[in-house]
């Protein structure tokens, strides 16, 4: 039976993937260093930013606390204002949907506290998710069950009646160690190889409502005598 969905941010309800390869980008080289290749930024979506960019620069996460200053300046200036207008078509609809089917929505990001409330305030999804978890909310970030296990408890929900949908390795890492099926979506920064082992792959978000859509109703329909 589904009763819940848990939501990636970055790359799965908002269209930032491209945005998070050019502010990494500018902080490498404001830090004077060569820029990165481009699938090693992807992989790194939904870790925490300071151990993103400790991967990238070969430091611990403590050494890489002047780079994530520097980037969650780049962010704040140059990404943060253009949120409401990267939210992928058919999020906003399909959430309203989501909802008339009595399903109760989450969002698990690698992004911090503040970071995914902001986010999820000027994407407008506020009144749809009854709750929004970063990273920084558990002890562990992905791909640990952390932010899927706390999300189904604030929802009062068992981790098997959820499903977790994303755009990452991340993601569906996660979902499997909190013993929770995944629609994975493609349209993010991983491609469907690198997805193996979600229960469901979706090509847009209208199509991820479709899945879950018919998941639900199937759940709701009474078996045959």
């Amino acid at each position: 039976m589904l009763e819940a969905v848990l939501f990636d941010l970055d790359g799965t309800l908002v269209d930032t993937p491209q945005a998070i390869i050019d502010v990494t980008q500018a902080t490498m080289a404001a830090l004077g260093r060569e820029p990165v290749a481009v699938q090693e930024i992807k992989n790194g979506i939904g870790l925490p930013l300071p151990q993103a960019l400790a991967l990238l620069l070969g430091s611990g996460p403590a050494g890489a606390s002047e780079a994530v200053e520097i980037y969650r300046t780049l962010w704040r200036t140059h990404v943060t204002p253009r949120i409401p207008e990267l939210v992928y078509p058919g999020v906003r609809e399909g959430m309203r949907e989501l909802r008339a089917l009595g399903l109760r929505l989450a969002v698990v990001t690698g992004k911090g506290q503040e970071g995914a409330d902001a986010t999820v305030d000027l994407a407008g999804l506020r009144e749809v998710m009854e709750v929004v978890l970063g990273y920084t909310s558990v002890p562990r970030g992905k791909p640990a069950p952390d932010l899927a296990i706390e999300a189904a408890k604030r929802l009062r929900v068992e981790p098997a009646r959820a499903v977790v949908v994303g755009d990452s390795e991340l993601d569906v890492q996660m979902a499997t160690a909190a013993g929770m099926r995944t629609v994975a979506v493609t349209y993010g920064a991983q491609s469907s190889e690198q997805l193996q082992g979600a229960t469901w792959f979706a090509h847009s978000f209208p199509e991820v409502v479709r899945i879950l859509r018919a998941e639900a109703t199937l759940a709701a329909c009474p078996s045959p005598a």
